[in-house]
């Protein structure tokens, strides 16, 4: 009797459920060990599933859409020596490739030819009918009922409305985003930051920082400046225990960055303490490229301890409050720069000006952390950034 292996839901340390993006093999396939098997995506990465071993795709549990939990069980690969496992399937009636979950379990139903046709028709997925037929099985009759009344409820809505599936990435997004509101307290300080400098710094050296592969961005500045605070202000780079505040020794930034209508995703720069104004400007632009191209690893969204949100950049000059990536303690939000008049003192004497300006904001876990700490934390990012040396390399 060959052997049977299970293909599992690889394990994750931060326990982040995914959802099935496509399969790469179909029932019945011949596979190599480490070929692609599926993609699974969440509100983080694509990751691709390989084969555990070589042989041939004999079930497959967990049908595209479906939600999935780390440990679960995709697929079921027969080990057979290819001749055998050509006999086999030669001798034994095959797997349907078309199966709908009944509600018990992990198990799955075959479906018949009609109903797979009448799925077919009406460009159906098994998974969002309920089955009335035995043990669960979805029958013809469960399809036409399911049609019938899908057709009352779009009858009832306005012409030209649509429904637009959320994916992996939105679903993820919303649940992390109502459960940090409901479980941290959001207090927001703002403070408004005068830019002269660092836009003097860049404008100087950002030709000589494309020689070095780096595109100096704003974005970088800020990501600097809060390196510097947090440093000082360790309470910020902590995570928030019922029982303790986690200092933690690393500054370990994310940067939200969008990905148009899909949603929203943080990769992370770590140790970026270590890191020079050129290396986070590289770092920077890596991990946005890979992230817009969704090539982030799973390593490249883990770990971090504090955020970064430039909503500026598609023009807000003010956001607040901006969700608490949980279980960080604050994010900073920062607005669109503009050119505004300002009071400025010059010699010791009032003047009118203009300058750089934009808003900062820090939204805080107010569990963690109180106003005295917030304020103090922005101050110190304000002041790096309105004090950036005209000649740091």
């Amino acid at each position: 009797m060959p052997q049977v292996t299970d293909v599992l839901v690889p394990p994750n340390a931060e326990g982040t459920r995914a959802t099935v993006l496509r399969w790469c093999k179909a029932v019945g396939d011949a596979v190599a060990q480490d070929e692609p098997l599926l993609e699974l995506e969440t509100d983080k990465v694509t990751v691709e599933i390989a084969a555990p071993a070589s042989g041939t795709l004999i079930e497959i549990l967990k049908q595209v859409n479906a939600e999935v939990n780390p440990d679960e069980v995709l697929a079921r690969l027969s080990l057979a020596a290819p001749a055998t496992a050509a006999a086999a399937a030669a001798s034994v009636p095959p797997v349907p490739t078309a199966t709908a979950a009944t509600g018990m379990g992990d198990v799955q139903q075959p479906l018949s030819p009609a109903v797979r046709r009448l799925l077919q028709e009406h460009t159906l997925a098994a998974a969002g009918i309920v089955g009335t037929g035995r043990e669960g099985r979805i029958t013809a009759q469960d399809v036409t009922r399911h049609v019938a009344s899908a057709t009352e409820v779009n009858s009832a809505r306005q012409a030209g409305d649509e429904r637009v599936p959320h994916t992996a990435v939105r679903r993820r997004v919303a649940e992390h985003m109502a459960r940090s509101l409901a479980e941290a307290p959001h207090i927001t300080t703002l403070f408004e930051a005068d830019l002269t400098r660092v836009l003097a710094h860049r404008s100087r050296h950002a030709a000589d920082y494309e020689t070095r592969g780096a595109r100096l961005t704003l974005t970088a500045y800020f990501i600097s400046a809060c390196v510097r605070a947090l440093r000082a202000h360790r309470e910020v780079n902590a995570t928030f225990h019922h029982d303790a505040l986690e200092l933690h020794a690393d500054v370990n930034i994310g940067v939200g960055t969008a990905l148009g209508n899909k949603g929203l995703i943080v990769p992370v720069i770590h140790r970026a303490q270590e890191l020079t104004l050129v290396s986070l400007a590289g770092q920077l632009g890596r991990l946005v490229e890979a992230a817009r191209a969704g090539k982030l690893t799973p390593e490249d969204v883990r770990g971090g301890t504090f955020t970064l949100s430039n909503h500026g950049v598609g023009g807000s000059l003010l956001a607040a409050p901006i969700v608490i990536n949980q279980p960080q303690v604050a994010i900073l939000g920062v607005g669109k720069v503009e050119r505004r008049v300002c009071v400025l003192e010059v010699d010791g004497v009032e003047a009118i000006g203009v300058r750089s300006m934009c808003y900062l904001t820090l939204t805080i876990d107010h569990r963690a952390l109180d106003a005295f700490q917030a304020n103090a934390f922005l101050s110190s990012v304000v002041g790096s950034l309105e004090q950036w040396p005209a000649d740091e390399p």
